[in-house]
């Protein structure tokens, strides 16, 4: 099995450190980065399976890293911070990431917080895909409707303008979208 691919931003060198320690010893591949920009360079070069940003940095913040990151290329984050602020958990909370670790975090806490965080991202994107799946059939079933609507409206019964576009989308090899689609283009 491939290693993890962990990318940490953090403008405090001691943090930086501790963490690729803890994380280097729990068995991943650890990039480090000083600030959310160049975190958001480094990931544009390389794919990660999860990324750990502070909050407070100069720059670019880890709450607009995160924010681009997951815009570029979905990725689970956790946000690591040494405040607890009301207002940055609300900010941190409209965001799409899967943590939020105050600091100083040991072995065990990070290591529970990465396996939750890229779990509850696969199940994520799961769903998100499984929606657009969704969209997709919900929209070819309004097409194929429409279509037929208009099949209808020159004499054919409902039966026969479904199975004259199936016909349509077997004699030309495509989709019944598309077949739907040119009906509804003339």
């Amino acid at each position: 099995m491939k290693k993890l691919k962990i990318l940490v931003a953090d403008d405090e060198s001691i943090i930086r450190l501790g963490l690729k320690t803890i994380l280097t010893e729990l068995g991943y591949e650890v990039t480090l980065t000083t600030d959310g920009r160049e975190a958001l360079r480094v990931a544009h070069q390389k794919e990660f399976h999860l990324a750990i940003f502070d909050i407070k940095m100069p720059f670019t913040d880890g709450l607009d890293a995160a924010r681009a990151l997951y815009k570029y290329r979905p990725t689970p984050i956790l946000l690591l911070t040494a405040f607890g602020e009301q207002e940055l958990i609300e900010k941190a909370s409209d965001l799409p990431i899967q943590g939020y670790l105050m600091k100083p975090v040991d072995e065990k806490q990070l290591s529970a917080a990465i396996q939750v965080a890229l779990k509850r991202f696969k199940e994520t994107q799961s769903l998100i895909n499984k929606t657009g799946e969704l969209e997709e059939t919900l929209e070819t079933r309004k097409l194929i409707e429409k279509a037929k609507g208009i099949l209808m409206k020159q004499g054919m019964s409902e039966d026969e303008a479904h199975k004259h576009l199936q016909k349509l989308a077997r004699d030309n090899q495509t989709s019944l979208r598309k077949v739907a689609e040119s009906v509804l283009k003339q």
